[in-house]
């Protein structure tokens, strides 16, 4: 799914579709993909696949610290500047990228002057879950700068969570689409950084509303994004998301280290088991010849389709799952 340019954004079954072209979106999670790859496993290929993920991102940046997203197989962007959720996405890879301790020295004075062009954009947000990618990325970095961003866009969403929520909806916004997960996940992490109270309220109170309307019988089964779910309706059914998983995945292992709940370890794991068939279909989505991930589940079975999207949500939630497992087993220790 990569060539000299940077990860394909779609493919048809398991062979790339080159006219679909890149998106800094998918590359920035690649980018995460293989900083961890390259830390836990410290081989080459692994180091060039950061450097070329990350030298599409630093292409995608525009004059205003933005992010252009969508880029033809001819290498040119195709619009100027991305959505605000891809530029969240971008700033949680730099984020990352800059605190993981396997990246080269030099690599993180680029990354920094990325960040550092992208800041100041961050205040500008409308886009909760752009809000929601960039206090995750920014959570990395621990400086007196990038925690003050944390507060301010931590603020706006408790305000939006408080101004939506009543006592049958716990949530910030009067449906549950696509990327739920990052809400919740965002105002723990804020609480990791701040110890501000309210953010672990409201996070764990609303992670607990989306676990049920997405985890039964020990099932994970995401919203559908065939229709959504909007306040006094029911959730559509289809398609299933392979990102849903992996953020799911990711929230709860985080939920798990700022508690101290066993628990929300025991639910990360059931909501990773959703790729390798604990889910609605008892199918999975993993192709074992080579690694790559289905596109989602269907009303019918499975897309077989194997993108970006899929491709590095599975890793990147396979890798959460292998460093927390690890630690696990010290722990018990």
């Amino acid at each position: 799914m990569t060539d000299d340019t940077g990860m394909f954004q779609h493919s048809a079954y398991g062979v790339p579709e080159l006219s679909k072209g890149y998106t800094a979106d998918d590359n920035a999670r690649a980018l995460i993909m293989a900083v961890m790859l390259n830390e836990h496993h410290h081989l080459k290929k692994f180091e060039k696949l950061i450097y070329k993920y990350l030298s599409f991102i630093c292409a995608a940046q525009n004059e205003s610290g933005m992010f252009r997203n969508y880029m033809g197989y001819n290498r040119e962007f195709i619009r100027e500047e991305g959505s605000e959720d891809c530029f969240g996405r971008c700033v949680w890879a730099l984020g990352f990228t800059l605190s993981n301790a396997s990246v080269a020295e030099n690599v993180k004075k680029a990354v920094w002057s990325f960040l550092e062009r992208a800041l100041p954009n961050c205040m500008m947000l409308q886009s909760p879950r752009a809000k929601g990618y960039v206090i995750i990325g920014l959570s990395y970095l621990n400086t007196i700068e990038t925690n003050g961003y944390i507060s301010k866009l931590a603020d706006s969403l408790a305000d939006q969570y408080e101004q939506n929520t009543d006592n049958a909806w716990h949530w910030f916004e009067d449906s549950l689409t696509y990327g739920n997960t990052i809400l919740p996940w965002a105002l723990l992490t804020a609480f990791s950084v701040t110890r501000k109270d309210s953010y672990e309220r409201i996070g764990l109170e609303s992670l607990q509303f989306l676990e049920s309307k997405t985890l039964n019988n020990n099932i994970f089964k995401p919203i559908g994004c065939d229709g959504w779910l909007y306040r006094g309706e029911k959730p559509a059914e289809y398609d299933e998301q392979p990102i849903e998983a992996c953020e799911m995945t990711l929230a709860y292992i985080d939920a798990y280290k700022i508690t101290g709940n066993r628990a929300f370890a025991d639910k990360a794991k059931m909501c990773f088991s959703w790729y390798s068939g604990n889910n609605s279909k008892n199918l999975s989505l993993i192709d074992p010849e080579t690694g790559g991930c289905c596109d989602g589940i269907k009303k019918d079975g499975l897309n077989y389709n194997q993108g970006a999207e899929s491709l590095t949500s599975f890793w990147i939630a396979y890798m959460g799952i292998a460093v927390y497992l690890t630690a696990d087993k010290h722990e018990k220790a």
